[in-house]
């Protein structure tokens, strides 16, 4: 017997075909939906992808033309570039996400493969609490000239095409440092641990609430990477006498041809990404799992209930 489907709940499900494994808990996880009596909503295209993995009758059962404001969660299967993409589509809305990682490190995955069932079964609960992110606003201009405007959740990224770029970096409008380099990392806390990290700058808690900016290479005595306000505002110039022109990714999706000349200006966003918490542990201890940072010899306070004291 099919389940009812209550229409007044409706899920979105942000999956891939590139892995057996991401198709296989994407059929799982739309059955235990319809099973629950909710909707399953996929955006066009992923509907499109996962047509021939799904019979007929459960590719019509899905929803599709739904409205953002409709829907109570997204449920992302994949690794951190799939949670990008569903932050993406969700721009803007108050639809949390919440992440099931199929990737490798995945930081920005809420669990893992093998908590599938338990995480459906959490969030058809609503057993999760909810979490803002810090976003970037990005706009970059040739002599005053927008020729891009976009965003980014983990980081903006000014980098060398073939070349190497000559910059100058600012901060609150005012100059900073010049210097040779293969691009510059304009980064939010949730992306401290992503590019930026693998350019050498700091791992920020999430709850702090900063931009990092952070050179990649740079030929200059003072290379370090910054952690400025909220309030600041990051620039980048290409200088005219750079050999190489440049290229701004954001988030490694959304890209802008960057030549000679343009400013790209990054600041903090009024509009915020939701992630959906089920797990509880601290960011301590998400960041110790991730990286398999050695904690032996520990004697603090949780010591004995892991078996180190």
């Amino acid at each position: 017997m099919t389940a009812h489907v209550d229409t007044a709940r409706r899920i979105l499900v942000v999956s891939h075909t590139a892995r057996p494994e991401a198709i296989a808990a994407t059929l799982s996880v739309v059955s235990a939906l319809r099973s629950a009596g909710v909707l399953p909503v996929m955006e066009a295209g992923d509907r499109e992808e996962f047509a021939p993995h799904l019979q007929p009758e459960r590719t019509a059962q899905l929803g599709v033309d739904v409205a953002v404001s409709e829907l109570e969660i997204a449920l992302v299967l994949g690794g951190d570039g799939t949670i990008l993409r569903a932050a993406e589509l969700l721009r803007g809305s108050d639809c949390p996400i919440v992440g099931v990682n199929l990737g490798h490190v995945g930081f920005l995955a809420e669990m893992e493969s093998h908590d599938l069932a338990v995480t459906v079964d959490r969030v058809l609960a609503r057993d999760y609490t909810v979490e803002q992110r810090v976003t970037l606003d990005v706009r970059a201009t040739i002599d005053g000239e927008v020729i891009a405007e976009t965003w980014a959740l983990n980081e903006a990224s000014v980098e060398k095409r073939q070349r190497m770029l000559e910059v100058a970096v600012g901060v609150d409008g005012r100059p900073l440092s010049s210097f040779g380099c293969d691009g510059v990392v304009l980064a939010t806390p949730t992306g401290s641990t992503a590019y930026a990290f693998s350019a050498g700058g700091p791992v920020v808690w999430p709850g702090v609430e900063a931009m990092l900016l952070v050179p990649i290479a740079a030929h200059a005595l003072f290379n370090r990477p910054l952690v400025v306000g909220p309030r600041s505002v990051l620039s980048v110039e290409i200088l005219h006498q750079s050999v190489g022109q440049g290229v701004l990714w954001c988030d490694g999706r959304r890209r802008t041809e960057l030549p000679a000349g343009a400013v790209i200006e990054v600041r903090r966003s009024p509009l915020s990404v939701l992630l959906a918490r089920l797990d509880e542990a601290v960011f301590t201890d998400r960041l110790v799992g991730k990286f398999h940072l050695p904690v032996a010899g520990w004697r603090g306070p949780r010591a004995a209930e892991r078996g180190d004291g």
